[in-house]
């Protein structure tokens, strides 16, 4: 015995509308699955690796296993991931238009960068 179907009748929009949401859905779970997530540890006031090859969507973990605190900030300011103190982790989510250069803040001697490919 098949149950009854009860609600609203299924319309041309209700059709388009549920299959645009459906793919808006797809879309965003097929960036999040092809964004890949890139190591740096800072250590012996050092980023290793000083340079990353990365795309747009891809997320970046800077973790300080240093005693001393340190960041990693854009030459410009235009992204930080703050102050880390030893053990603590911070990420950054690549985008088109980021600046590609930077360093620690307390020690501008340390630098790296990012190619967006």
């Amino acid at each position: 015995k098949v149950a009854p179907v009860t609600g609203a009748p299924l319309s041309r929009r209700r059709l388009l509308a549920g299959t645009a949401a459906s793919a808006a859905v797809f879309a965003a779970g097929a960036r999040a699955k092809s964004s890949v997530e890139h190591h740096v540890l800072i250590q012996e006031f050092k980023f290793d690796p000083e340079h990353l090859s990365v795309r747009v969507g891809d997320v970046i973990k800077w973790t300080n296993m240093d005693l001393a605190p340190h960041t990693a900030t854009a030459d410009e300011f235009g992204w930080d991931t703050e102050e880390l103190g030893r053990g603590q982790s911070a990420e950054v989510i690549v985008t088109e238009d980021m600046e590609t250069r930077y360093l620690c803040v307390f020690h501008p001697h340390m630098k790296g960068s990012l190619e967006i490919v």
